[in-house]
């Protein structure tokens, strides 16, 4: 007798629940491709935003740089850095450069570091927002001037196991205005790599600055204008124009032996002052040495460099140097040197622009001279 064997058939609704679980699981493999893929995007752009900002040195560049980056990784409206001037400093305050804030000038927006919003930052690593912050400290003033920012979200930036700063998120540009777990991640992950990149470039900034007139160092001034002139060079047909001055104070050692170093030491400072609020932050201002400044104009041809050259002197000359109860008048001379694009080596420029200074000091002092190389050819 033959054993029957018995099929069950499937009914129709048994068909559908089997492409039902089918299809979940492949909605499932495909949701978690999905993130897995978007996972390994987000890690080769960190690695890309590591090589960027690692490229940046110049401190003002790098601020903006980050901000850039944060915004477009982070789909923000907005975007703010605070940070310390120097090492020393126990202030964070707000870098000039900024996006999507509306920011008053009657608000001075800097923070103590023991200041317990820093604190409360100090415990967190992704970030928090205005509202934990509110909760868990007092809002004073200058917690209140930093809401009034609306900002979306506060991140702190660490470098080495210490805070060098924080950073203010805008509005998010999506939907949510809450950041996922996975977001906070990423804005952790970026944040990192920005403050390893600010703490750098203030280590660069404080070894290549003078100390008393914050002015750039001789060697670092030279190191740059070769690497400008490297750029100039191999720009094809279109070349930024690029000029330079030598500054000198007239009649410095007499400022010394009338009133003493200390007031010598407040003229530097001044003279440089001067310099610094005549400049852009294209440009690079250095001590040369002694009471010699020099600096190099990016983009600036030659008429244009003579008129920066006349306002820093008529400014000085103008100046009131108080010391002592006592008013030191003082005076510059300054020599202008222009780039030819011909190859010229970059010391040869700066002696160019020293050789037009000596012209100055010969012929009375108080006044800019041009480069003979950079005169107009009959």
């Amino acid at each position: 007798m033959k054993r029957q064997v018995k099929i069950m058939k499937t009914t129709p609704n048994e068909k559908l629940l089997k492409k039902a679980l089918n299809a979940g699981k492949t909605k499932k493999y495909a949701d978690k491709i999905f993130h897995q893929e978007k996972e390994i995007f987000d890690l080769k752009q960190l690695l890309q935003i590591s090589k960027s900002l690692n490229s940046v040195l110049q401190f003002d560049r790098l601020i903006e740089a980050i901000l850039y980056i944060v915004m477009a990784q982070l789909k923000t409206f907005g975007a703010a850095i605070f940070t310390k001037k120097s090492f020393d400093d126990n202030l964070f305050v707000l870098n000039r450069d900024h996006y999507g804030f509306d920011i008053s000038r009657e608000v001075q927006y800097s923070i103590n570091v023991d200041h317990p919003l820093i604190n409360f930052l100090d415990k967190s690593d992704s970030g928090c927002t205005p509202d934990e912050i509110g909760k868990n400290i007092k809002t004073d003033k200058i917690v209140k001037d930093l809401f009034s920012l609306s900002p979306s979200f506060f991140v702190p930036l660490k470098a080495k196991n210490r805070m060098i700063g924080f950073l203010l998120l805008g509005e998010k540009m999506e939907s949510s205005h809450e950041f996922t777990d996975y977001e906070k991640n990423i804005i952790e992950n970026i944040a990192s790599l920005a403050a390893i990149a600010i703490n750098n470039s203030q280590l660069l900034e404080m070894t290549t600055t003078d100390i008393m007139t914050h002015l750039k160092l001789k060697h670092y001034f030279f190191t740059l204008l070769m690497e400008r002139l490297d750029i100039i060079n191999s720009s094809g047909a279109k070349k930024e124009p690029l000029s330079i001055l030598m500054i000198d104070i007239d009649f410095f050692k007499k400022i010394n032996d009338t009133y003493g170093h200390a007031a010598g030491d407040i003229v530097l400072e001044e003279v440089a002052r001067v310099i610094k609020s005549c400049t852009r932050n294209a440009d690079t201002a250095a001590r040369y040495g002694g009471e010699e400044f020099v600096v190099m104009l990016n983009n600036t041809p030659v008429s244009a460099a003579m008129a920066i050259a006349e306002r820093i002197r008529k400014l000085v000359e103008e100046s009131a140097i108080l010391y002592d109860g006592q008013k030191i008048n003082v005076t510059i001379s300054i020599g202008v040197s222009s780039y030819n694009f011909d190859l010229e080596p970059a010391k040869s420029i700066v002696d160019r622009a020293d050789k037009a200074l000596y012209e100055s000091k010969q012929n009375g002092r108080n006044r800019v001279t041009l480069s003979k190389n950079n005169l107009p050819k009959d």
